[in-house]
């Protein structure tokens, strides 16, 4: 319940010098006049309903879980918490999914798995020997751990390689650009996952909503860079069979999640890699297609992708997205998740993966690559990559020094712009309508929440004036609003509480969340 605040009392003490010095203030170096923007939004007119918000652990999970307990508690906080502070600031961006990088046995490897880098190695429960020992991944799943402490619901496991002891080479990578797995190991690798849902649940009370068995399959990963293999849309329907039988055998209640194609046009199209292309129409679109899964129960019905390479210019992002958009929706009862997420390449020359940058520039580039994924691609989730980064590049929501045992970590602004979609709209919500007219004004999406008593709507203001934001709703009334901005010298601040049907000032080159009430 939001209640408006009372005006603050005349101060009687304000002295003549003060006063001179406002005068002054407000004539030499005026800021610039706030443009008025009106939103329109049909609470009638509804799209999607929000699935998660969530980013992985990978690959500095596997260590900040050791660090001293006060530094791994504050960076729990700033990604899982849903708490207020003083005045209602948020502790954290309250992430309402976290997915889980299920190693493939490289970091028992060490140096002799070809991956030079020894962050980007993973471990796994399942030893040489071919046995599980469940003490491993002890820090990720404190990490699981500490979210769920702060209200995380949703957990998903990831595979970015099969366990070494099944792979061809017996390596975490590929080899020759081939698929590192044979078919007659889908079986295998199909119990390995489902042996892993029970473990993690025996050992950690948390059962998997979600296991992702393929990452980015176009893809070659033969530089061993990371762990990662390429597969055809063959392999992935023989796997995700195979995986739905063991799940089903086993009784649990984990979907499977596919296909995280590495950019959204190998979702809709066959692009530059055919056998590896059109994937809603391989998995789900096509009845009589061999790769068909859409109706095997253990098959969760939603086509996954990642917005790489996909996010500028701004044309062909909102192109790329109607087009993903429209074949999704001739798919009945199917959704879409945009399931990985980072900063790369030069992106049209609008900015670069590289070097970090805790600042607004990239926060608000993320913003826009949000909005356009949920407002025009209808994505019911939408999900970070590295939740934690030791590297030099724009891949992180808090960054840490690439110490295994301690260091200093440092927030930056792209979490706290994720934190407008993420600590607001959480699950259940349903995104409506909403019109903000066109040109070079703010970005804007409105979303109604899961218990229908409040309109949450984000807008992205990336221009150098404020702006003076109506909102108008059809099919309900509003009452209050608060704001909540992240901007150069704020972390999602809270407002003053604003009565209904006044203006709601949104600051320059921000992202705000304007929470209101419904009647």
């Amino acid at each position: 319940m939001l209640h408006l605040p009372s005006l603050p009392a005349f101060r009687p003490w304000l002295g003549l010098a003060s006063l001179l010095l406002l005068t002054a203030g407000s004539t030499s170096a005026q800021a610039p006049a706030p443009t008025v923007v009106t939103v329109r939004i049909d609470a009638a007119k509804t799209h999607q309903t929000i699935a998660n918000f969530a980013a992985s652990d990978a690959w500095a999970g596997q260590f900040v879980g050791n660090w001293p307990p006060a530094k791994k508690e504050a960076i729990a906080d700033l990604l899982f918490s849903t708490e207020a502070g003083p005045g209602g600031q948020p502790k954290g961006i309250g992430l309402s999914m976290w997915r889980v990088n299920l190693g493939a046995g490289s970091a028992e490897q060490g140096e002799a798995s070809g991956i030079k880098d020894e962050w980007r190695r993973a471990e796994s429960f399942l030893t040489p020997a071919g046995t599980y020992d469940w003490t491993r991944l002890a820090s990720q799943r404190w990490l699981m751990t500490a979210a769920q402490k702060r209200g995380v619901k949703q957990f998903l496991g990831f595979l970015n390689s099969p366990p070494v002891s099944l792979t061809r080479n017996g390596k975490a990578y590929a080899t020759a650009k081939q698929p590192n797995l044979a078919p007659e190991k889908f079986a295998a690798l199909a119990d390995y996952c489902a042996r892993i849902v029970e473990g993690v649940r025996q050992k950690t009370g948390i059962t998997f909503a979600y296991l992702s068995p393929v990452n980015e399959p176009q893809w070659d990963w033969s530089d061993g860079g990371q762990e990662g293999t390429p597969f055809q849309n063959t392999d992935i329907a023989g796997i995700t069979q195979a995986l739905n039988t063991s799940l089903t055998a086993r009784k649990l209640p984990t979907k499977i999640l596919i296909t995280e194609a590495g950019k959204l046009d190998y979702l809709f199209s066959a692009a530059d890699k055919p056998g590896q292309g059109n994937q809603i129409d391989a998995f789900f679109g096509d009845k009589a297609a061999p790769t068909y899964v859409g109706s095997l129960p253990g098959v969760a019905p939603l086509i996954a992708g990642h917005s790489y390479f996909t996010t500028s210019p701004q044309a062909q992002a909102v192109a790329t997205r109607q087009q993903l958009a429209a074949k999704v929706a001739s798919v009945p009862k199917l959704g879409y998740w945009q399931s990985e997420y980072c900063i790369l390449g030069d992106n049209a020359g609008e900015i670069n993966g590289g070097p970090r940058d805790l600042g607004m520039k990239p926060a608000l580039y993320l913003a826009r690559a949000i909005h356009n994924d949920l407002a025009v691609g209808n994505a019911a989730a939408w999900q970070w990559w590295l939740a934690i980064s030791p590297y030099d590049y724009k891949d992180g929501l808090v960054y840490i020094d690439k110490n295994k045992t301690d260091g200093q970590y440092y927030p930056s602004k792209m979490l706290w712009a994720l934190g407008n979609y993420s600590r607001f709209v959480r699950p259940g919500a349903v995104r409506l309508a909403a019109e903000a007219g066109a040109g070079t004004g703010p970005l804007v999406s409105a979303y109604r929440s899961a218990d229908g008593k409040q309109l949450i709507t984000v807008v992205i203001n990336d221009n150098d004036a404020p702006t003076d934001l109506r909102l108008e709703l059809a099919g309900r009334k509003l009452g209050a609003s608060r704001s909540f901005t992240t901007s150069a010298a704020t972390d999602l601040q809270p407002g003053p509480a604003v009565a209904a049907g006044q203006p709601v000032r949104v600051a320059s080159r921000s992202v705000t969340t304007v929470v209101s009430e419904l009647r």
